[in-house]
């Protein structure tokens, strides 16, 4: 019995031992070996402060194929990290951040991981985005900087060669860096190397900027005639110890009629080209922006037609290139193409692959819009839209005018051939207030910052439902547009009981201007009514959008006759 029990142990012991040397043979001929023969380390300080390290590596498989490789830096770097993306001529890679460097882990690296589902190209690279926390600005003078970074990268394996360069702002002088000049190498460079670098440097304050571009939007409008009506939006903070009063922003090639305005509509000095090649344009705030202040701006331009080109009797290319010559790091980044009213989107190029975008439709026009998270240079992309448009579509809107005026003629008409009833005269005022031309003109004035108001705040709407602008953002700044619009409406209130005091036209015109603000609010109230109903079931598409069409008529009727109000007050003034 006590010989049978001892044989079986014995064998399961063998059996244990035996699985376990298959196991390793498997480990053993899955391993791959390789060894790395060069890296080329880049640093960039970015025009908003921020540092971009590029790390190009060439390797050489030895045995087996490479699937994954681990880079990395010294520890304290890793909590200004922002994005990490590793490419190569043809592909891009999927990374996974903060991962032991090592197997057993080193203590004191922060490292990605590169995965290689096809096994590791020879020459592939890393990019690496540190905050612009890294980059501080000397207390005493404001025109020199200091920028901190990982002088060399951390790898599990030696490198033969390593080259190291540094790449400063425009026109930037360096007094000293570690570990010596722009340029810099090492042969024979260790495994787990802890090597952190800093560059010193003296710069105009026209070339470094120490700023946050939160939010990039842009608009761009394709018109009936191939013209492209642009508008670029950002929200930026100040993170210097200056004050900041102006920007430098890239524009597409070919750009022109550039103008800017503030976040309330408010017009600003026209921006001025200060770069030719990428197309710089440099925009002047109306006041400086302190330390950790935040400011919104709109740039408006057009581009010519030759971005569209016409490929069929009715089918159209808009092709354009986006984010080119970008020297700035920009956090969140959204890019809408406006198609002319009556225009089908047929297709996407598939450039636009690996982008978050979508495509809206609203009742005659149709929208694409491309979203980016953590934008650099690399992000630079082609969009090529096809879209069918029948050029037919040009008469559109003036026909629809040409029927409005018809009805409203025919009916002037029929009321005009009525018999009249005899009217008795009644004496006219023996006094009336006299309105001066420059109360009127504050009040027309008034009265247009409202509208445009008004506009950004259905625009503010529209942009946050879309996920195109932060909730915090949004509702700071719809607090700002509210809190104005108040005291606008509070003003013209008064300004409305002094106008209708005046007896005779003005008083009709202020009659006129409330039964307008009146049907506008109406109409407003209504779609709201009719988007429940419809979001609820009740009303079906198809009522749904008749119904919406036809408040949206009387909410435009309004809008014309109350400019046609303003048109005629700024005739009195002149």
């Amino acid at each position: 019995m006590k010989t049978t029990a001892f044989a079986f142990i014995l064998l399961m012991v063998t059996l244990m031992v035996f699985a376990s040397f298959l196991s390793n043979m498997k480990v053993v001929q899955a391993q791959s070996d390789y060894t790395i023969e060069h890296v080329n380390h880049e640093v960039t300080v970015l025009y908003n402060g921020y540092v971009l390290i590029n790390d190009t590596v060439t390797i050489n498989v030895v045995t087996g194929q490479a699937t994954d490789f681990l880079i990395g830096f010294p520890y304290k770097y890793g909590q200004h990290l922002l994005r990490s993306v590793a490419y190569n001529a043809s592909d891009f890679f999927a990374v996974t951040l903060n991962v032991p460097l090592g197997d057993p882990p080193r203590v004191g690296f922060y490292a990605v991981k590169i995965d290689f589902p096809q096994g590791a190209p020879q020459v592939f690279s890393v990019e690496f985005v540190l905050s612009n926390r890294l980059l501080v600005q000397d207390s005493q003078n404001a025109t020199q900087f200091t920028s901190s970074f990982p002088a060399y990268p951390s790898l599990v394996k030696p490198v033969a060669v390593c080259n190291g360069s540094i790449v400063l702002p425009t026109d930037a002088v360096l007094v000293q860096s570690v570990p010596g000049g722009l340029a810099y190498g090492e042969e024979n460079l260790p495994e787990f190397t802890d090597s952190a670098g800093s560059a010193t440097f003296t710069s105009s304050v026209d070339n470094v900027r120490v700023m946050d571009i939160e939010e990039f939007s842009s608009e761009m409008r394709v018109t009936e005639l191939g013209e492209i009506d642009c508008a670029d939006t950002y929200y930026l903070t100040n993170k210097a110890t200056e004050a900041l009063s102006f920007t430098d922003i890239v524009l597409p090639s070919s750009a022109f009629s550039v103008t800017s305005q503030d976040q309330l509509g408010r017009k600003m000095a026209a921006p001025a080209q200060i770069n030719q090649t990428a197309n710089r344009y440099r925009v002047t705030f109306e006041s400086p922006l302190k330390t950790n202040e935040s400011f919104g701006f709109s740039v408006g331009y057009v581009l010519p037609g030759n971005y569209t080109v016409q490929r069929g009797t009715n089918s159209f290319v808009f092709n354009i290139s986006m984010f080119q010559h970008l020297n700035y790091y920009v956090a969140q980044a959204s890019v809408s193409f406006i198609m002319p009213e009556g225009a089908r989107v047929v297709s996407l190029e598939d450039t636009l692959v690996g982008d978050t975008f979508s495509l809206s439709r609203d009742v005659y026009q149709e929208t694409a819009t491309i979203t980016k998270g953590n934008v650099i240079s690399l992000d630079s992309f082609n969009a090529e839209i096809l879209y069918n448009y029948n050029p037919l579509w040009l008469s559109f809107r003036p026909t629809m005018w040409v029927w409005a005026l018809a009805i409203v003629g025919c009916t002037v008409a029929v009321v005009w051939k009525r018999p009249k009833a005899a009217v008795a005269r009644v004496p006219a005022p023996a006094a009336v207030v006299k309105i001066g031309a420059e109360y009127l003109k504050s009040f027309v004035d008034s009265y247009g910052e409202k509208m445009k108001i008004a506009l950004e705040l259905d625009s503010l709407e529209v942009r946050v439902s879309k996920g195109r602008i932060p909730r915090r953002r949004y509702k700071v700044l719809r607090k700002t547009l509210e809190t104005r619009l108040g005291t606008l409406d509070r003003d013209l209130a008064e300004s409305k009981d002094r106008l209708r005091g005046a007896g005779g036209k003005y008083s009709d015109l202020m009659r006129q201007l409330e039964i307008s603000e009146a049907e506008i609010n109406e109409a407003e109230t209504n779609v709201k009514s009719i988007e429940a109903r419809h979001a609820g079931g009740e009303l079906s598409l198809e009522a749904y959008r008749k119904l919406q069409s036809d408040y949206q008529r009387r909410k435009d009727g309004a809008e014309s006759t109350i400019k046609g109000i303003l048109l005629r007050l700024r005739e009195e003034i002149r």
